[in-house]
């Protein structure tokens, strides 16, 4: 196991390929340490993150404000946190900052544990500490999972870049809204609490 400090300047990354860590096992080992959050990339590297900072905490609740109050007028789906979890297809296990699924996709799926399908659509909000190359093979690995739309939104550059299923990424500079597309229907997302 070799740990790995620069993938984030201030996360912490494991090489836990060779381990293969049961879905039981990164279960306790999240419970054992619920103060932090805890993803397994694709490439099996065990990623552990401290809290947020002020800054994008406040971004981040704001952005899950805006997704609930629309989600409950709608009651299309449900709207996740990012101290959500997902078990995904090729082992991969993100909590985005901000996802969502439709409710016909949720049937028979029981939320007391990780979720075990991908979501819908995620946004992720980088952060100060974050690097902007491993956030974007994130979002490239969430399309691989299925993942219909996707949003990483980079205060730092002033871009929003957007991911869509089977579609070119599209880059936007400093956009004031953007729309939920077929994907959450009459959604408006208001950016200038960001920029």
């Amino acid at each position: 196991m070799v740990a790995s400090v620069d993938f984030f300047p201030t996360h912490l990354s494991l090489d836990v390929s060779e381990m293969h860590l049961t879905d039981e096992q990164f279960q306790q080992l999240c419970a054992a340490n619920s103060d932090l959050r805890i993803e397994v990339s694709p490439t099996g590297e065990l990623i552990i993150m401290p809290p947020a900072f002020g800054e994008t905490s406040y971004q981040n609740s704001d952005l899950n404000t805006q997704m609930g109050i629309w989600n409950r007028k709608y009651k299309l789906g449900k709207v996740f946190d990012s101290s959500g979890g997902y078990f995904l297809a090729n082992g991969f296990k993100p909590s985005p900052d901000v996802s969502w699924i439709a409710n016909e996709r949720l049937v028979g799926l029981s939320l007391k544990q990780f979720i075990p399908i991908a979501p819908d659509f995620v946004i992720e909000l980088r952060s100060s500490s974050d690097r902007l190359l491993p956030l974007q093979q994130k979002m490239q690995a969430y399309l691989e999972n299925g993942v219909r739309l996707g949003w990483l939104i980079n205060p730092q550059d002033k871009q929003v870049e957007i991911y869509r299923l089977g579609q070119a990424l599209e880059v936007l500079e400093a956009p004031t809204h953007l729309n939920g597309e077929d994907v959450l229907p009459n959604f408006s997302l208001d950016l200038t609490a960001i920029w």
